[in-house]
């Protein structure tokens, strides 16, 4: 049931580099298999700062792009073919242009918000949840007693990685920050072990912890100049998923070390990825961590 709402509506959009303001724009139509919620409240991911800096985000950019990966809300209208949700759901869910009035996505991409729960964390928790729970479980294969590290991990997306880890079994679960504060608070969000991935010293303190293997998961969201140090901190037969570019795009990369160990280096994006793997994506996050997160153990903070 598609509701009539005013033709246009309030957004934030770029209005030059390094400059965002509010717009007027066409409010969204949903598809066939769409719902449109009525945004309540939005969050702001560093892929929105990179599109606010005038850079590309997959099909997002340029000035006039609306910004906004994530929100929560009001079902307030359902495709013809949408099913799960009924009109006036509480939902939060990732999209494309989420900082406006509304905002449409696919039914798959959405998920209902657990009772108690506020708008405003509701909004934090699709990124993190898909991206990690996808990188972790999907791509990174993690098993039961595996270890884990997470690099960049007091990003939220970082810590929500090491709160999955802990919640999915992994053993020993190490998490780096460059910053001295954050990383002293890492083990509140569940690091046995936080390291500095600038220090000269981080990759023998993994080996270490590890006596010796080294790591057997990689969670790798700063790229760049920590390429060939987290080959080196990974077991033979180690994964090393690349989630993100903090530490920069290019890199020097040590072909034999990667062959010797037969480490599996694995490259995940939601920007290439169509609708029907999105909506997998979500499944299967729902499937693991949902109970988690309606009973209030696994939150943003």
């Amino acid at each position: 049931m598609i509701i009539q709402v005013e033709r246009n509506m309030r957004a934030i959009v770029v209005a030059d580099k390094n400059r965002a303001g509010m717009g007027t724009v066409e409010t969204p139509t949903p598809g066939a298999r769409e719902i449109r919620v009525r945004v309540k409240a939005a969050a702001l991911n560093r892929a929105d700062l990179l599109v606010l800096a005038g850079h590309q985000h997959g099909s997002v950019g340029g000035m006039g792009a609306i910004l906004g990966l994530e929100c929560s809300g009001e079902v307030e209208s359902l495709g013809q073919d949408a099913t799960g949700f009924a009109i006036g759901d509480r939902v939060m869910c990732s999209a494309r242009h989420t900082i406006a009035e509304y905002a449409v996505t696919d039914a798959g991409r959405a998920t209902i918000i657990p009772a108690g729960m506020s708008f405003e964390e509701a909004t934090t928790l699709p990124v993190a949840l898909q991206t990690m729970h996808d990188a972790l479980m999907t791509n990174g294969r993690m098993k039961k007693g595996e270890s884990v590290l997470v690099q960049g991990a007091s990003s939220g997306v970082g810590l929500m990685a090491l709160k999955i880890a802990k919640l999915m079994g992994a053993g020993l679960v190490i998490g780096t920050s460059t910053n001295e504060a954050r990383r002293a608070r890492l083990k509140e969000f569940g690091a046995d072990l936080a390291l500095d991935s600038r220090s000269t010293g981080w990759v023998e303190a993994a080996k270490k912890a590890t006596d010796g293997k080294g790591v057997d998961l990689i969670i790798d969201q700063i790229s760049g100049y920590v390429a060939n140090a987290n080959m080196q901190a990974a077991s033979v037969l180690g994964r090393i998923v690349n989630v993100g570019r903090l530490g920069g795009m290019k890199g020097e990369f040590d072909f034999d070390l990667h062959a010797m160990k037969r480490i599996d280096y694995i490259g995940v994006s939601f920007r290439t990825r169509n609708v029907e793997e999105i909506r997998e994506i979500n499944r299967r996050m729902r499937a693991d961590l949902l109970s988690a997160v309606e009973s209030g153990k696994l939150r943003c903070s």
